[in-house]
């Protein structure tokens, strides 16, 4: 391997399974996915070993993983763990993308290491791998109360929100071979100076 050792070789997107969740702001994480699979012609196929749907394929001359968990949210680690041990890919090379309440549909931001911040998902992850993991976090807004965000996450936006959420995703695409590059700070500076 020539990469340096900040270089992204896992993407991972975190939803829930099933058509009935498809368009749920939970599933922010699973659309960067997919896109970014579209986008590259790579084929995601059910993955059964890893309770996840994966692919892999060539991004930018990068040898990439691509892994969708088709566990519900709160089990993610039951496929983003296995998966990392069995490819032996360290967390420092793994994008995980996911939604996040506290930042505003239209906000997409870059970040590396820390906790779970109150994510079902990541909150699955972390004790397992650790922190050191890089994040992309899609803003999908808080819906103001906390009883109301089972809600609000398992809800599908209205048009204007979604539109702002599908800007942002396309903009942090077009800038993920820095991420493959490495170019962790370069892409994190790109990513987070977007403005919806």
């Amino acid at each position: 391997m020539s990469h340096r050792d900040t270089s992204i070789q896992l993407i991972v997107g975190l939803g829930n399974p099933g058509q009935e969740y498809a368009q749920t702001r939970h599933n922010a994480g699973f659309w960067y996915v997919e896109r970014l699979a579209e986008q590259h012609g790579i084929s995601l196929k059910n993955d059964p070993k890893f309770n996840g749907i994966s692919g892999r394929g060539q991004i930018q001359g990068h040898d990439v993983r691509l892994l969708l968990p088709s566990t519900f949210m709160n089990r993610s680690g039951q496929s983003v763990v296995p998966f990392a041990k069995f490819y032996q890919i360290a967390p420092e090379n793994m994008l995980i993308a996911h939604d996040e309440l506290d930042m505003n549909p239209g906000i997409i931001r870059l970040k590396t290491a820390g906790g779970h911040g109150g994510h079902n998902g990541l909150r699955d992850i972390v004790p397992h791998i650790g922190p050191n993991f890089h994040r992309l976090r899609i803003g999908i807004g808080h819906p103001g109360a906390k009883e109301r965000v089972t809600g609000h996450v398992l809800g599908k936006a209205p048009n204007s929100e979604q539109q702002l959420m599908d800007d942002a995703i396309h903009h942090a695409l077009m800038r993920t071979d820095l991420l493959l590059d490495g170019e962790i700070q370069h892409a994190m500076n790109q990513i987070n100076a977007y403005k919806p």
